[in-house]
């Protein structure tokens, strides 16, 4: 099969390679899923899992990407609750070979079946961006409906996401970007928006609810942000600054096809849109993954069209 490789940490995205690999097979309790589109986040090149397995051997060549949509072409021992030709859509294990290539082996339960009313393009970018959503919001931030929050990269895949689900859940959301984001932070719900270049964090006030996608300065300065019994959630480790009378919480998020499913009904409903900024296909994606100047929105390689 034809994937993308990489070899060496150091050389970044920059390392990679469209390659011929083997075939990967599915052990038990996985399926064999033949994939159309492939979601990645530049972010996993650093990630130990992607160099080495879980005994800490190195496992390159390597192939990246987590997020994948296809349909299951094959069972293996002892797989229950999935079917061969069934769409699907999920997450791909962080320290096994991943979803930018034309088949990869995922373990049955890191998938949720995917709707035909849902383009595999769609599927492929939702699983990481709604499923850290999804847990920062309700699992590890047990938000509560009403709430303030202040909600950081709110025009990113994650971050969008966030304003999203909040503002289902009757929130005032507060979101955070360059001046360039404005009006896609608008577009996403965000009532008031926060130029991290040239406003000052800090007269946002009290919130109940940060949600910190950045870390570093901004995520010192907004533990002060929350008020007494609010919450700091963080995917940018863990919280350098804590609230001072506050809940301060940071995690990984992990493949739930129960979480999946109330995700892609959001999307089915209208109540919930990905942030795909190109979709290009596996031929362009080495090029597409470097590329020259930021790009906006999820960049999604179809693998097959």
């Amino acid at each position: 099969m034809r994937a993308i490789v990489v070899t060496e940490e150091a050389a970044g995205a920059a390392g990679m390679t469209l390659t011929e690999r083997p075939d990967p097979e599915a052990a038990g309790n996985d399926v064999l899923v033949e994939v159309h589109a492939s979601g990645f986040t530049p972010g996993e090149l650093t990630w130990s899992g992607t160099w080495t397995d879980r005994l800490g051997r190195d496992r390159t060549p390597s192939i990246p990407g987590h997020e994948v949509a296809g349909v299951v072409s094959a069972l293996g021992y002892g797989t229950r609750g999935l079917s061969v030709g069934q769409r699907v859509f999920g997450l791909a294990d962080w320290t096994r070979d991943g979803t930018l290539a034309e088949y990869v082996a995922v373990e049955a339960r890191n998938l949720s079946p995917l709707p035909g009313d849902v383009d595999f393009t769609v599927g492929a970018s939702l699983p990481i961006s709604g499923l850290t959503a999804w847990q920062g919001l309700f699992v590890h931030g047990r938000f509560q409906a009403g709430q303030s929050i202040l909600v950081h990269g709110a025009a990113g895949g994650v971050g969008s996401m966030v304003a999203q689900l909040a503002r289902e859940a009757g929130a005032y959301i507060i979101g955070t970007g360059r001046a360039a984001d404005r009006g896609t932070v608008r577009d996403f719900g965000v009532q008031e928006f926060v130029d991290l270049d040239s406003d000052q964090l800090e007269d946002v006030g009290e919130v109940d609810f940060v949600f910190d996608v950045i870390g570093g300065d901004i995520g010192r300065r907004s533990a002060g942000l929350v008020r007494a019994g609010g919450t700091l959630v963080s995917i940018a480790g863990p919280p350098e600054e804590k609230p001072a009378n506050g809940l301060a919480v940071d995690f990984v998020v992990e493949a739930d096809r129960a979480q999946l499913s109330e995700v892609v009904q959001r999307v089915r409903d209208g109540r919930l849109r990905t942030n795909i900024g190109s979709v290009v296909s596996l031929d362009e994606a080495v090029a597409a993954l470097n590329p020259s100047q930021r790009s906006k929105g999820k960049t999604v390689i179809r693998v097959r069209s």
